[in-house]
């Protein structure tokens, strides 16, 4: 029997890691559906207060209809007063008695509803309040997990000699060598154009004074020189 015992205990242990287990892996998803859940009271919160202001707005607008009626019966009242009709008067007296008393229920109902309304418009602003600051901290919560999981990869990835992003170092190092390779070859095709035989020939029989020269001011002066004094 105490086997028994340790065996459930022991299962219900492993039910509760497991239930945290999965609460922590989706918490911030938990946290933004609770979030969720709450925007839809306070949503349904503001309904219902809504319908309580109506209600009080309604409650005060009888309550002004019942005074006026009020005033308008006693002044019948007293113009059956004058008149010598006093049986009259009590019929009238009655009916303004009737109406002070739905009157009387009337200033309850717009105070009850007007109390209610105030308790629910401080109740709205103190959740929405809350509920702000819950949602701000959602935030930093959700960047500070993306970040982490970010740093997370990045370092699983270093330490990684197959990682992705050491293959991407690779491919990356490869291009640019065989960029450079293909520059370097450029350059040596151009610097042998340069060094044609021709060209060669040329430039070694120009610094010997030998073949056509380029004629310059003074060479030309000489020459007339040399002709004048002919």
């Amino acid at each position: 029997m105490g086997l028994l015992k340790k065996i459930f205990t022991a299962i219900r242990g492993g039910a509760t890691e497991a239930g945290e287990a999965f609460v922590d892996a989706n918490s911030i998803r938990i946290l933004e559906q609770e979030i969720k859940d709450a925007d839809g009271h306070i949503h349904k919160a503001k309904q219902d207060l809504t319908t309580v202001i109506a209600k009080e707005m309604a409650a005060s607008r009888e309550i002004e209809e019942i005074k006026t009626k009020v005033n308008e019966y006693e002044g019948y009242a007293i113009s059956a007063l004058n008149k010598g009709d006093e049986a009259l008067a009590i019929e009238i007296a009655d009916k303004i008695a009737n109406l002070e008393s739905d009157l009387g229920q009337q200033q309850e109902a717009q105070s009850s509803f007007s109390a209610h309304a105030n308790r629910l418009r401080e109740l709205v602003k103190k959740t929405e309040r809350t509920l702000a600051e819950y949602k701000r901290q959602l935030t930093m919560v959700k960047t500070t997990d993306s970040v982490q999981k970010a740093t997370s990869a990045i370092s699983d990835s270093f330490s990684n000699s197959n990682s992705k992003i050491m293959s991407a170092t690779e491919s990356l190092e490869r291009i640019k060598t065989k960029q450079r390779e293909f520059d370097d070859r450029l350059k040596a095709a151009e610097t042998l154009d340069n060094e044609s035989p021709d060209t060669s020939l040329d430039t070694k029989m120009k610094e010997a004074g030998i073949g056509p020269q380029t004629s310059s001011a003074s060479s030309v002066l000489d020459r007339i020189k040399a002709k004048k004094g002919a």
